[in-house]
């Protein structure tokens, strides 16, 4: 359910100063909450056209929500699950307990073709999402409160957003890991009066933030589009049955085996078939314009970042910013953000963007030249994982010059260290 992270960071308020939230604004919490944000959207058409900042940041959450409702309601009429085997516990470390069958108890059958099809409208309507956020982010002053955990989505298409479908709901225990107090909560510690009020989860989303959202939608697109742009339908019929077991392709009626190698007939049929993943990861290109014009997303993700990063520098208010400036406050727990974060992120970009034009080379374990990311979206046939990372089909790929390094990042290692992961999603 990662997806819906994003598509859930919304909401609603009136704000004082010059940012001023407008008639969709005023609605847009409360449709949140009430899973009927297309009716509002429908109704904002002409004043995000007018230049309405919180009219546009309506459409672009209704793009979003559009785009992983869809795709979430795709997995649920399929009756998509969590891989699950004893093979896999043991790879974990852990203890399976995922439910082995659909939540869906009549899953349609799946095809190719219709999980291609899936992917492309995902990608389309993040890419709506985005043109309307960019209109939001320059469009007039806005600031709406939201609450993401009471977002409702109608997962399983039935066309109703239960109380079951929020957010909050859908994170259950994982609930537990957000923690983001009120800039003026109590200090932490137990009261012998009263349990101490739970921590505010409402955001302040403004015309930054829907620029960040704009970044989010790219990043979202991307791995969508690389993998559209590619032939995996090898991949599909030899692992996608233990993602859909009810689905009617071509291995269902054999993920249980009939027979044993090393352990058990459940755990050997996995183990099969995770070999038969690793050995049909070797996906033809078959849309080449397609593949060709990942740079430009991956450009459009950095630049975005910039702009975002200069929207929120310029703020001059507080108001439980979703990225603050070193000036404003944070709303996460012990992660202030300073100048130097800030430009160790920047620096950070600019070493992305050489990466993307092929000036800065990616490592590879096996020779002392990089691969050149350029080259590989301009010219390549086929990706093979398999032979890419043992070497030999990153020969066409190979170039001389920088290979970027600990030293190329030197700056977000040095402010971020081994938190770096945290901030790079935080920041988009």
């Amino acid at each position: 359910m990662r997806f819906f992270g994003v598509a859930a960071c919304f909401a609603l308020a009136l704000s004082a100063g010059a940012a001023q939230a407008g008639e969709a604004g005023d609605q847009l919490a409360q449709s949140l909450y009430d899973g009927t944000l297309a009716d509002l959207a429908a109704r904002s058409t002409a004043a995000c056209e007018a230049g309405e900042g919180d009219a546009c940041f309506a459409l672009g959450l209704d793009g979003f929500i559009t785009a992983y409702e869809t795709f979430a309601q795709g997995l649920y009429r399929h009756g998509a699950v969590t891989p699950n085997s004893p093979a896999l516990g043991m790879l974990l470390g852990m203890g399976l307990d995922t439910p082995s069958g659909p939540t869906n108890p009549n899953p349609e059958p799946l095809t190719y073709e219709q999980f291609r099809d899936l992917l492309d409208t995902f990608s389309k309507s993040l890419d709506t999402a985005a043109a309307h956020m960019k209109q939001a982010g320059v469009g007039t002053p806005f600031v709406v409160h939201i609450d993401p955990l009471k977002v409702r989505i109608d997962l399983d298409g039935n066309g109703e957003a239960s109380a079951a479908e929020t957010l909050g709901a859908l994170l259950g225990d994982a609930g537990d890991l957000i923690d983001i107090p009120a800039p003026d909560a109590p200090p932490s510690g137990k009261s012998k009066s009263k349990e101490p009020e739970p921590p505010s989860t409402i955001i302040g989303f403004d015309n930054a933030d829907a620029i960040w959202f704009a970044g989010y939608a790219n990043i979202s697109a991307t791995p969508v589009e690389i993998t559209l742009a590619h032939d995996f339908s090898d991949f599909f019929n030899a692992y996608f049955h233990r993602i859909f077991p009810k689905a009617g392709l071509l291995m269902q009626d054999f993920s249980r085996g009939e027979g044993t190698l090393m352990m058990d007939a459940d755990s050997d049929a996995f183990i099969a078939d995770i070999i038969a993943a690793i050995h049909t990861a070797d996906f033809p290109v078959v849309d080449r314009a397609r593949l060709a014009a990942v740079p430009a997303r991956l450009h459009a993700i950095t630049a975005l970042s910039r702009q975002n990063w200069e929207m929120i520098m310029a703020e001059t208010d507080d108001d439980r910013e979703l990225l603050p400036s070193p000036t404003q406050t944070s709303l996460v727990p012990d992660q202030a953000i300073t100048e130097d974060v800030v430009k160790a992120w920047s620096a950070t970009l600019d070493q992305l963007d050489l990466i993307v034009d092929g000036k800065l080379l990616i490592p590879h374990w096996r020779f002392s030249k990089g691969f050149n990311l350029k080259t590989y979206f301009e010219t390549a046939t086929e990706t093979d994982l398999v032979m890419l990372f043992t070497g030999h089909d990153a020969l066409p790929y190979l170039s001389d010059g920088p290979v970027a390094d600990a030293e190329a990042f030197a700056e977000l290692n040095r402010v971020m260290g081994e938190e770096w992961p945290m901030f790079a999603l935080w920041f988009n």
